[in-house]
């Protein structure tokens, strides 16, 4: 197997917004910039873009009733999409670039509770996301996602609502932990499961995303693994890791700036990273804690690996 060009993604937006002087308080979280502070949203996208990012996500993971609860949402939740969705179109047609913008569909009931699932409620809570960035993604990205269901959900979903039908790509958030006995979703669901439903839905790209960069080889292996022998190379493989201690299975996501690990310097992280590309990861970028800095480091490394 041929070692791919990457693609690199943006890093996490939290603690890039916290450094900007962004207002931040929970339940919130990232979405009381958009509310408050758009301009700093857009001010940490160029960040990255000047970093090297050739894909910036937009700030819409906390627009979620989870977050902002049910009332903001149902008043704002689509205004404050297309927020976030000008806000990183902005960036990229200030800094005169071609980094593409990804719609970040976040999970819509809650970081790594794949038990407060409701298939009821997907199209209420999705469909204002979905609308407001509409206008500004080049792609759609379903990240951060803790089961099988909630993705074929949301593949549904835009098969109905965007008219353009752009590209969907899913990321998968994994439980951190070595010692299972093959990688799984924080659902318990098999990696090979949830790549053998996302071949059928024929997505862009399958990522795994917001845990220990550990744990993700495995999974891209398994994942890689799959593709070849459903025929589906052409789907692509891609990873953004957290840099948080290992989180239990009754951790939530986002109760606040969780300390990050020191081991996972710029340098440090690249060497996973490069493990990843060897395995056959094209998209590679950071989630929580991987700040600007790495991500300028991972566009030094894989550019400059590309033009030899």
């Amino acid at each position: 197997m041929s070692i791919p060009a990457v693609t690199i993604l943006d890093g996490g937006m939290s603690r890039e917004l916290e450094k900007h002087g962004a207002p931040f308080r929970q339940p919130e979280w990232s979405a009381l910039s958009l509310m408050e502070t758009p301009e700093i949203v857009c001010a940490v996208h160029r960040d990255f873009i000047q970093s090297g990012a050739q894909v910036i996500t937009t700030n819409s993971y906390a627009l979620v009733p989870f977050h902002i609860g049910e009332a903001r949402f149902t008043a704002q939740g689509q205004a404050l999409a297309a927020t976030a969705g000008k806000m990183a179109r902005q960036a990229v047609e200030l800094e005169d670039s071609d980094t593409q913008v990804a719609g970040s569909i976040p999970p819509l009931f809650g970081s790594y509770r794949a038990d407060l699932f409701d298939p009821e409620r997907v199209e209420v809570i999705a469909t204002p996301l979905i609308k407001g960035l509409a206008p500004y993604v080049d792609f759609w990205l379903a990240e951060t996602q803790s089961l099988i269901a909630e993705a074929v959900a949301i593949h549904k979903l835009l098969a109905q609502l965007d008219e353009a039908h752009k590209p969907l790509w899913v990321a998968f958030t994994l439980e951190d932990s070595e010692a299972l006995d093959v990688p799984r979703l924080r659902s318990g669901e098999t990696v090979q499961a949830a790549v053998e439903r996302l071949v059928a839905l024929n997505v862009s790209c399958i990522l795994f995303n917001c845990c220990q960069p550990e744990v993700i080889a495995q999974a891209l292996q398994v994942a890689q693994t799959t593709l070849k022998n459903n025929q589906a190379e052409h789907i692509k493989l891609g990873a953004y890791a957290n840099a948080f201690a290992p989180q239990t299975k009754d951790a939530t996501a986002n109760d606040g700036l969780d300390e990050v690990r020191s081991d996972l310097t710029p340098p440090a992280y690249l060497t996973w990273a490069q493990k990843w590309q060897t395995i056959g990861a094209s998209v590679i970028g950071g989630c929580c804690g991987i700040g600007a800095e790495h991500i300028q480091v991972l566009s030094q490394n894989f550019h400059q690996t590309t033009q030899k």
